[in-house]
């Protein structure tokens, strides 16, 4: 199946930025804050453990993370603060009601917790953050900075004609009046996020989403500034302690509640390989379950959309480093890191060069919406099941016809909502000229090492490598015929239209086109080379869950 962009100038379903949600619910963030605490207290005294052991447990872990694995975002007092609050509570022990001295203290945590994650959003921010990320997509899209192009900011139509989109677009944009969306993503790139919600805002015309930022990110001024007022919502990584997740988790539930759409990234983190997520993290799915079973409960007139995504780049800024670290995990004594021989300096430059020598595009295919349990919606947000009979949602929250919790059950909606979206992120993914090259080099270069494993082929010295031209086109049109038998055919670019050769000459040319060393160059017309082997395996990952036969 072609892709073909389907999000071309669509008009914005509301123009007006202070009349969307995340701004309304930025203007309640006090009010939303004391919520939370009360929401998130809730949860913890309906837990197994009492205040006393919560606040133990935290407080000996915080401790530890500070003394151990302090960042410079981190507030100043931090060690002072869990310090003096390890002795009130050991001094709450003598009081003359220990459990409520305790359960003050319990408030206080949750109430610093829930001012760290909330972020913000900021309307003139968000109008900065458009011209921005238009410049800077322009730059990255197109070639010739500024080339062809009146205004520092560059045209908006030439990025957008550059972000191609495919899918389900006119669902989405119709489900945002029905109830809560929560966009779930395939996630290769830091760029993703911003990516993501340009495409939301120009491309599909929907007001922007909240999103999850590593704590991390704020360690930079600059980008702290940002995404602090561009909806985000700050997690850190770092913290396991049963308060934190608590109210992390609580603040999703609560949020998509009251409304407020959501993108989550469900691997949790980049694909350090290159592959399509085969594992995803059930902490924050988990939290649209519990969200939905609370308003169907608590008769919240409020039903919440699933939507996956799947985004596909030509090249992926930080590859080098994310497949060293994939390799290095799962070779352990196998892999040997190459350090590079080449100057930070010298590979900004290239990278300056390639920008104004190439262009490229990027490729987002947004799959069908589905409910909490995977079920797939209509425009009007009624729910099916797999034989295509309508179901009420509400069924899968009662036991003997009473609606009531059950987490072992929930635990089970869960993994079930996470195969699903899965599944559609192998149907939707959309498969680039590049991606097919990478695959079919690195295939050749296996079969010409046969009794090599994989640690053994990256070893292969580059300038050892020559694969015939021939031999690639031929594993191009093996795997592309593997491919169109599948019983749910993935997504090719308009240029699988046009032929072998076609095909071949525009995965030379986009393949990793911003390395400083190229994944597949030319030697002659009828030779290729790698200047990199482990950037060329990270590309071929992208075909890899397909198991293309060989």
């Amino acid at each position: 199946m072609t892709l073909v962009d389907k999000a071309e100038n669509l008009p914005h379903i509301i123009p007006s930025l202070e009349d969307w949600p995340i701004d309304q619910f930025a203007k309640d963030r006090d009010g939303f804050i004391a919520r939370l605490i009360d929401f998130t207290l809730d949860r913890l005294h309906n837990s197994s453990n009492s205040a006393l052991e919560l606040l133990t447990k935290t407080i000996y872990l915080e401790q530890q993370r500070s003394r151990n694995n302090p960042w410079k975002v981190d507030p100043s007092d931090e060690n002072a603060y869990w310090n003096s609050l390890s002795k009130e509570l050991e001094n709450s022990k003598t009081t003359e009601n220990p459990d409520r001295e305790q359960v003050k203290i319990l408030k206080r945590v949750v109430h610093r917790y829930s001012e760290e994650i909330l972020g913000d959003f900021n309307p003139k921010t968000f109008k900065f953050a458009r011209k921005f990320l238009t410049s800077l997509f322009k730059r990255i899209l197109n070639n010739g900075w500024g080339r062809k192009h009146k205004g520092i900011w560059g045209n908006r139509d030439d990025v957008r004609k550059k972000i191609k989109v495919d899918g389900c677009v006119d669902e989405v944009r119709k489900l945002f009046n029905k109830g809560t969306v929560v966009i779930v993503p395939t996630h290769y790139s830091n760029l993703d996020s911003a990516l993501i919600g340009y495409t939301v805002d120009m491309k599909l015309g929907i007001p922007a989403f909240a999103y999850g930022a590593g704590l991390n990110l704020y360690d930079y001024e600059l980008v702290a500034y940002f995404i602090n007022r561009l909806g985000a919502y700050r997690v850190d990584r770092r913290k396991k302690n049963p308060i934190y997740l608590e109210t992390l988790k609580s603040m999703a539930s609560l949020s998509l509640i009251e409304g407020v759409n959501h993108i989550f990234f469900p691997g949790g983190t980049r694909s350090r390989s290159g592959a399509i997520e085969d594992k995803l993290k059930l902490g924050l799915l988990n939290s649209v379950i519990d969200a939905q079973r609370y308003c169907i409960i608590k008769d919240v007139p409020q039903k919440i959309f699933v939507v996956p995504m799947a985004v596909s780049y030509h090249f992926v800024f930080e590859a080098k480093g994310l497949i060293d670290q994939h390799l290095r995990v799962t070779g352990r004594e196998k892999y040997a890191r190459s350090k590079s021989k080449s100057s930070k300096l010298g590979a900004f430059f290239k990278l300056m060069k390639n920008l104004r020598k190439y262009d490229s595009e990027i490729y987002v295919s947004i799959g069908k919406p589905m409910d909490v349990l995977g079920n797939e919606v209509d425009e009007g947000g009624e729910s099916y099941d797999h034989r295509g009979q309508p179901v009420d949602v509400k069924n899968y929250f009662t036991s003997d016809d009473v609606l009531n919790v059950d987490n072992q059950r929930e635990s089970i909606y869960t993994r079930i909502l996470a195969e699903k979206i899965l599944e559609s992120f192998k149907n939707e993914n959309v498969i680039l000229s590049s991606h097919i090259l990478a695959y079919a080099m690195f295939s050749c270069i296996e079969d010409m090492n046969p009794d090599a494993d994989l640690f053994e082929v990256l070893k292969i010295p580059t300038k050892n490598i020559e694969v015939p031209a021939d031999d690639v086109k031929r594993k191009i049109l093996l795997a592309i015929s593997f491919l169109e038998t599948m019983d749910n055919k993935p997504k090719f670019t308009p240029i699988f239209d046009e032929g072998v050769d076609a095909i071949y000459n525009d995965g030379l040319y986009h393949l990793g086109i911003y390395h400083t060393q190229k994944p597949v160059y030319k030697i002659d017309n009828n030779l290729l080379s790698s200047g990199d082997l482990k950037l060329l395996y990270y590309y071929h990952n992208k075909l890899e869950h397909y198991e293309i036969t060989k």
